[in-house]
């Protein structure tokens, strides 16, 4: 019997498995992309900061200088400026100093327009304020580095009868002398005393670029203005009929003061009407040391110790 020639079956199995094995790859495949490499590369997030203060939004805090990776021992920075500043300075120099054994940092609050001035004095090397720099005050050489967002929170007495909310239009007539009467805004009728700060503090300015844009105070037999710009004497003369105002950080957590809703809006919303930039000024060229203070100030470091964590 004659035998039948050609390759053994294993061959015509392989190449059937070759053959299956391609057309799986030309349909199923050929057009996937290759699985993305994991990289270490840092996504950069940073947004500039802006030295404005619109209404109702609220300044990307960016780094100024560079964080530093150690300062000399004895490094030395004073601090004096707004009164609304008093805990952010105290937090940011605590960290500041744990951070870096043997620097030192003095604060002060005298107010921004006082800081202002002794830092053009040459008696300290940041002035801390909470409002932006005027022309003038930039024509001397002077920079302002956002440091910390803040609110303006209007307040009354834990026992004032007044429990319900002011519109925008009200605080702004209540503050201008215009309306004088708790009954005008929905209280209880009597006299509204109104509990105003010293034009030297940057509050006293922010409030009135923010709230009463850019009116003056009212002069009302109603209306009483302090001697300084101290937060706790103001609450203390609050009493059961007055209204006045401080930044937010100060009043959030007392048990003597009530916070006024300002159109249904508390100070903690996004929405809130009356924000502001909080700013540490110095001047140029920034010497070593304030490079330094503001750099740890404006790094994420000095962004957690500046809310107390």
């Amino acid at each position: 019997m004659a035998q039948r020639s050609g390759p053994p079956p294993i061959v015509f199995i392989a190449a059937l498995i070759a053959l299956l094995g391609g057309g799986y790859w030309f349909f199923f495949k050929r057009d996937q992309a290759p699985a993305p490499v994991a990289t270490d590369a840092p996504v950069n997030t940073t947004q500039t900061g802006s030295n404005s203060t619109p209404t109702g939004t609220n300044t990307t805090i960016s780094a100024a200088f560079p964080l530093p990776a150690s300062v000399p021992a004895g490094t030395s920075v004073r601090i004096d400026g707004s009164t609304s500043m008093v805990t952010v300075n105290e937090n940011l120099k605590q960290g500041f100093q744990r951070q870096f054994q043997g620097a030192n940092v003095s604060t002060s609050a005298g107010g921004s327009d006082k800081g202002i001035q002794d830092l053009i004095a040459g008696k300290v090397e940041i002035a801390a304020v909470s409002r932006p720099l005027t022309s003038s005050e930039q024509a001397q050489g002077l920079t302002a580095v956002p440091i910390a967002n803040d609110a303006i929170a209007v307040v009354v007495g834990k026992n004032n009868p007044f429990s319900g909310s002011l519109t925008i239009a009200e605080v702004s007539d209540i503050f201008q002398g215009k309306v004088n009467n708790w009954s005008a805004v929905g209280g209880t009728a009597g006299t509204i005393r109104v509990i105003n700060r010293p034009a030297i503090s940057g509050t006293n300015k922010s409030f009135q670029e923010l709230i009463l844009k850019g009116a003056n105070f009212g002069t009302t037999p109603n209306i009483a203005t302090l001697p300084r710009d101290a937060t706790t004497p103001l609450l203390q003369a609050l009493g059961t009929d007055g209204i006045g105002y401080a930044t937010y950080a100060q009043v959030a957590k007392q048990q003597t003061v009530r916070v006024v809703p300002i159109d249904g809006l508390t100070p903690d919303s996004s929405s809130y009407p009356y924000q502001r930039t909080l700013y540490y000024v110095y001047k140029t060229p920034a010497n070593p040391a304030v490079q330094a203070f503001i750099g740890y100030a404006t790094s994420p470091q000095g962004q957690q110790a500046l809310i107390g964590n």
